[in-house]
């Protein structure tokens, strides 16, 4: 059907609506760019906004001469994809069984789970625990309390729930066994929402802050979130940092240290993101059951 004058109109009105919200999520870090990669005297004078003037790499080298940069980036890399590879290992055994219509009282743990959502325990207990189990200042307290999401296990229930019985059927009749079954047909054409599952994780503990000032004490198993928030707020870091000149004639200002270490936290949650999201946007159920 040919869409009316009506319509057009509408869907012009979107587009444009659509990107006027796209440009102004965009140039805040179009801005934090430009600051990153200018010349101090641009910035210092307040010339750079969308564009950067007197490009320049020196605040990254300074940034990374001055600072762990290094070595809390690995930190994060390497809480991020253990955290994450734990959390979606025990989600998928999670929400699997529960989603099983014939699994005994699955009612009772689901109730059970939805009750920890509701109810829970505290910082000061959360603490108390995690320091009886001797996990202070390990990594292990950072990914234990939060090695299942009762919401994400939920949504992956709710989304295996609605797998055509029909497909599950015919895997049984070709002698599929139960973790077959979940490996080999289950999870292959769960794909979308175990592609979002893992950009939630991801971000939760690449982003992960509080619990780290709570639990590690050693400064150097601090992650780059925490490096560049002591950047932003603490000037003695910042002088510390910019007391390492590459070049006695160059000169490096507060904001593009800011900017450049806001970009370098955001930088690879950006990367990623491209590859995840083809699973967004069409999911590999879309004509599986046919008949």
């Amino acid at each position: 059907m040919r869409a009316s004058n009506g319509d057009n109109i509408f869907y012009i009105i979107n587009y444009i609506v659509l990107a006027l919200i796209a440009c102004s999520s965009l140039f805040p870090l179009l801005h934090l760019i430009a600051l990153s990669i200018s010349s101090s005297s641009a910035i210092e004078t307040g010339k750079v906004n969308l564009w950067p003037i007197g490009f320049t790499w020196e605040t990254f080298n300074v940034l990374i001469k001055g600072t762990p940069l290094i070595r809390s980036f690995s930190n994060s890399t390497v809480i991020t994809f253990v955290g994450v590879t734990l959390c979606m290992l025990t989600t998928i055994l999670a929400a699997y069984p529960l989603s099983r219509p014939n699994f005994y009282a699955r009612r009772f743990f689901t109730l059970s789970m939805i009750f920890t959502m509701i109810f829970t325990g505290g910082i000061i207990p959360t603490f108390l625990v995690i320091q009886s189990l001797g996990l202070v200042n390990s990594y292990w307290a950072l990914w234990l309390p939060g090695l299942v999401s009762t919401y994400n296990m939920l949504l992956l229930r709710t989304y295996f729930e609605n797998i055509p019985s029909e497909i599950d059927d015919a895997a049984r009749m070709d002698g599929c066994s139960e973790v077959r079954l979940l490996l080999q047909v289950v999870l292959p054409i769960s794909m979308p929402v175990l592609a979002t599952l893992t950009l939630f994780y991801g971000v939760a503990y690449w982003n992960i802050f509080f619990s780290m000032l709570i639990y590690i004490n050693d400064t150097d198993k601090h992650n780059l979130t925490v490096l560049v928030q002591q950047m932003i707020q603490s000037q003695s870091v910042l002088q510390q940092t910019m007391m390492v000149q590459p070049d006695d004639q160059v000169h490096v200002v507060e904001e593009g240290i800011k900017a450049a270490g806001v970009i370098v936290m955001i930088t690879p949650m950006l990367v990623v993101y491209p590859f995840l999201q083809k699973y967004f946007v069409k999911g590999v159920m879309l004509g599986s059951v046919k008949g």
